[in-house]
Formats: structure tokens, sequence, C-alpha cells
């Protein structure tokens, strides 16, 4: 009885390891930043609602060279979901099943997929005009960039990368290696909750609460269903229509996003 306890005692130590380098490689190490983010925010003289954070921007004055440095953000994010791919890869189909991607289900998986968004994405809107008005939200740009031909297309990718990145590592990834430390089902939830949270807490209070209740969303549908894909399309079709559409909305009704002229 012994042996066996201390066989399992390093692989138990290991799943441990191993989860705080992946989530430090990625929406982890996001989180501290946002953590810090915020309390300098908080140490400036400009109130909270007069600060902006751009998602978006320009990482180049030439336009080749900015278009190489965005393909290049898209791809360094993706490795963190590629590293995660590789260490839960199982031998027989569905390859991915430990973390909720089997294929199949297509048509299924997006329509649950946009209806989340809408249920998520409508009331979030809502949650962050109302705590920019409170001066509890800096004022979101979701994105910058110069009217570049490659800028939607490249918004889009962005959309896509943070929808597999945030699901895959922060709801299936971080469910299936809890579950195996054997945590339970309300620990996994609400760590999932507040990770999601605390990696939005730069954008200040309001989108800080409206992502926890979008974490807890997010993993008691996941737990239900045991299907990734939904969340997935969810989060990049909310990304896409924040980074695409926010031109149109910040010029025609700048009251919705807290800008008051």
């Amino acid at each position: 009885m012994s042996s066996n306890n201390q066989t399992a005692q390093p692989a138990r130590s290991r799943l441990w390891v191993e989860l705080a380098l992946v989530l430090l490689l990625s929406v982890g190490m996001s989180a501290i930043y946002a953590i810090v983010a915020f309390a300098r925010r908080l140490s400036s003289p400009e109130p909270l609602a007069s600060q902006t954070a751009t998602l978006n921007r320009s990482l180049a004055d030439q336009e080749i060279f900015d278009a190489i440095y965005q393909l290049l953000a898209v791809v360094s994010g993706l490795v963190p979901v590629a590293l995660v791919f590789f260490l839960v890869w199982a031998h027989q189909k569905p390859h991915l099943q430990t973390i909720g991607l089997t294929g199949g289900r297509i048509a299924g998986d997006f329509a649950w997929g946009v209806g989340l968004a809408a249920l998520i994405g409508l009331p979030g809107l809502a949650v962050y005009a109302a705590g920019v008005r409170l001066g509890l939200t800096v004022q979101i740009v979701p994105s910058a960039l110069p009217d570049y031909w490659w800028a939607i297309p490249l918004l889009l990718l962005a959309a896509l990368k943070a929808g597999l990145l945030e699901e895959v590592i922060a709801v299936g990834y971080l469910t299936h290696r809890l579950e195996l430390l054997r945590i339970a089902p309300w620990l996994i939830i609400a760590s999932q909750a507040l990770l999601r949270g605390f990696y939005h807490l730069y954008q200040g209070v309001g989108p800080f609460v409206g992502n926890i209740a979008m974490g807890v969303i997010f993993a008691l549908f996941f737990l239900k269903t045991r299907r990734l894909a939904p969340l997935i399309i969810a989060h990049t079709a909310i990304d896409a229509v924040a980074f695409v559409g926010y031109p149109l909305v910040a010029e025609s009704l700048p009251e919705i996003l807290g800008f008051t002229g």
C-alpha cells in the first residue's frame, strides 16, 4: 500500500507543476500582468473612467512590419494551445476528447455558440457601460489599427486566437487536470471564473465582474455537456463583433461605449 502511495504522489505533484507552467505561459501570467496594471491604474490621479485600454493596436510604423508583428502575435498566442494539445493528446480517436474537442455535431455546436454569444455579449456590454459611468471601468478600445486592407482579417484571427487560448486552457485543460487532481466541481467552477475575471482586471471592475459571470456560465456548460467547441465559437464571435464592429459603434453610438465626446 505504501509503495502505491509513493508512486502516485510524484504523478500528482507533476500534474500541479505542469498546470502551473501551462498557466504561467498563458492566461495565468496574463492575470498577474492584469492585477499589476489595475494597481497602476488605481495609483494614477486620472479616474478609471477617463483611462483607456487598447486591445489591438499598431505594432510598427511601416505597414508590412505591422502586419508581420500582428501575425507573430497570433502565432505566439497559440503556442500554449499547441502545448496543451500535445500534453493531452490520446493515441486513439478522438485525440482531444479529454478537453471536450471531439468533432462532429458542427451544426449543434455552432447553434450553441451563437446562443451563448448572445447570452453573454449583450449583458456584458450593459455591464461595461454601467461600469464606465460609475467610474469603475476604463474605456476599452477594441481596435486602433490603421485602415489597412488586412486589418479586418487580422482582427478576426485575433478573435479566434483569444477564443482558442482562453477556452482550451482556462476551461478544457484546467477542468481536465483539476478533475485528475480530484478537485471538487464547485472549486473547478470557481477557479475558472476567478481566473477569467483576473486576467481581464486591467479593464476595470465591470469587466472583472462580467467575466467572472461568464466564467461560471462557461464552466457549468462544459461540465454539463463536455463540449468545448461551442465555447470557442461563442468567445470568438463576441470578440469578432467587438473588434470589427467597434469603429462603427464608436462613431454612431459613442454613449454605448461610455464615451461622452
